[in-house]
């Protein structure tokens, strides 16, 4: 039940909007995109809060498995955590005795979900992005230090953005930007609560306690994508970083205590809170996510795509039932039809190797004909329908991420040159430096943008350590943090914190 006072307080924040929340709720991927330019404009603003209150309005009479008051969360998240340790337990002894992977059977599945979850990722940590403005409030010193570590403290190696931004890039994941609604609502959420903090910051607190507990689904998708060959780093950082002990779910659970207030409405603000930690159910979540991917379907969207560029760009001379390749894509919905073709007049072996198809060998190697014409992801799914019954469900022959001797439990190699070699470069650009210079081996950019100069110039001449920090906080947001100009000021707020 929403209580009164809750009510009350969400209704004058609506009245704010000056159409005393009369403002039709935009979609998710309008509010995401909107909020990821540098400058919004006005009505973008107005549309992102109202539409965090429509989300607000959606959980305000959810359940929570949180406990009554604050003084059962400590014990909350370690039963959640053990819970997670023993389910994952289980999981091991199941593929131990020779179970299949719980998620991804084939590759092109476990490439689907790091495409489907881009929106997401590409905005990690963005909630907290608001309470960076409040780093003279020991309050909010948790929940600052947890952003900053979500943004690599300025080391490109571990900003997570970046981190997953190279992920999709070396399995050529493109398209993201053209999921559907559900898959942008997180995101959306995440990027609102970042703009409209001040009016948030208990729902902030809540969605952010929410976020950094360890899920299931984290060590499994981690097991699995290493299994499949495909790098796990950011997955895995992710349990590491949100351990029960120290890492961000502690600090989450502290980060409430810390901002309870002390004069005022206490029970209020964690009536808040939680409604910000139900935040997290809303959208397409990880196991949904997984569970809505088809393979065949997957193919036939891909094939329709290029029919749409190569309907009359091939030649006559192939027929295939008695069609050329230009009549099968130029025709309505052709695609199922045109893929049994292939399978009956032996161009595509289903469930054997695809090395066995003359199709697939139309498609890979320099000298193909159709070189090019699929990405790494594409070519990806087309090989696994092909092989279909004959891919391996269990354990596959394969070799690991990890035992083909890349890295499992680091960063990968050569994204970035050492910190010791760097540092120094900057007197390279005959620039004065900062009046609080960074700490020995913090590494400089490679490459000095005119953002990240002009920057250092505004830095050197900063009155003050407190004029300086306030310079850095709008570089620390979503859009710019994992730019060079971002992860300069991601480093030098860093370390001046701490100073």
């Amino acid at each position: 039940m929403v209580h009164a006072d809750q009510a009350l307080m969400y209704q004058l924040q609506r009245s704010e909007l000056g159409d005393g929340g009369q403002l039709s709720a935009l979609p998710a991927k309008d509010v995401y995109f909107g909020l990821l330019d540098a400058r919004p404009d006005p009505v973008m603003l107005e549309q992102s809060r109202h539409y965090l209150h429509c989300q607000l309005d959606r959980v305000a009479q959810g359940r929570t498995d949180l406990p009554a008051d604050t003084d059962g969360l400590m014990h909350w998240m370690q039963s959640n955590t053990a819970s997670v340790g023993r389910q994952y337990r289980d999981y091991l002894a199941a593929r131990r005795s020779g179970g299949p992977r719980r998620y991804f059977p084939a590759t092109s599945h476990a490439l689907h979900f790091l495409k489907a979850v881009a929106p997401t990722k590409l905005v990690d940590g963005a909630w907290l992005y608001g309470v960076v403005s409040q780093w003279r409030d020991a309050r909010y010193a948790e929940l600052i230090r947890i952003y900053l570590e979500e943004l690599g403290e300025g080391d490109a190696q571990k900003n997570h953005v970046l981190l997953y931004k190279q992920l999709l890039a070396a399995h050529e994941c493109t398209g993201w930007e053209h999921l559907d609604d559900a898959h942008f609502v997180q995101g959306a959420i995440q990027l609102s609560l970042a703009r409209h903090a001040p009016a948030f910051l208990p729902e902030i607190i809540g969605f952010n306690l929410g976020y950094e507990q360890l899920p299931l689904h984290l060590l499994i998708c981690a097991y699995e994508l290493n299994e499949l060959g495909i790098d796990p780093y950011y997955f895995t950082l992710h349990v590491t970083i949100d351990n029960a002990a120290t890492g961000h779910a502690a600090r989450a659970v502290k980060s409430v205590i810390d901002a309870m207030p002390q004069v005022g409405d206490q029970a209020l603000f964690y009536r808040r809170v939680q409604h910000g930690y139900r935040l997290n159910r809303l959208g397409a979540g990880t196991t949904g996510i997984i569970a809505e991917f088809d393979l065949e379907q997957e193919l036939l969207d891909i094939l329709a795509a290029k029919a749409s560029v190569g309907a009359q760009l091939h030649s006559d001379y192939c027929r295939i039932a008695g069609k050329t390749v230009n009549e099968w894509l130029a025709a309505p919905e052709p695609m199922r039809g045109f893929v049994e073709a292939l399978e009956k007049t032996g161009w595509i072996r289903r469930h054997e190797p695809p090395a066995n198809s003359r199709f697939w060998k139309l498609i890979v190697g320099e000298k193909a004909p159709m070189f090019g014409v699929f990405n790494a992801y594409e070519r990806q799914v087309l090989h696994d329908w092909i092989a279909g019954d004959s891919l391996q469900t269990s354990r596959t022959a394969a070799a690991s991420y990890r035992n083909r001797g890349l890295v499992f439990d680091g960063p990968p190699q050569g994204a970035m040159s050492d910190p010791e070699q760097e540092e120094g470069k900057a007197s390279d650009y005959g620039k004065r430096q900062p009046r609080y210079p960074c700490r020995k081996g913090a590494a400089l950019d490679d490459a000095f943008t005119a953002e990240s100069t002009l920057l250092r110039d505004r830095l050197a001449n900063a009155p003050d350590k407190d004029a300086a920090m306030d310079l850095l906080v709008p570089w620390l947001s979503p859009v710019h943090h994992h730019g060079a100009a971002g992860l300069m000021a991601t480093r030098f707020f860093s370390q001046w914190l701490r100073a």
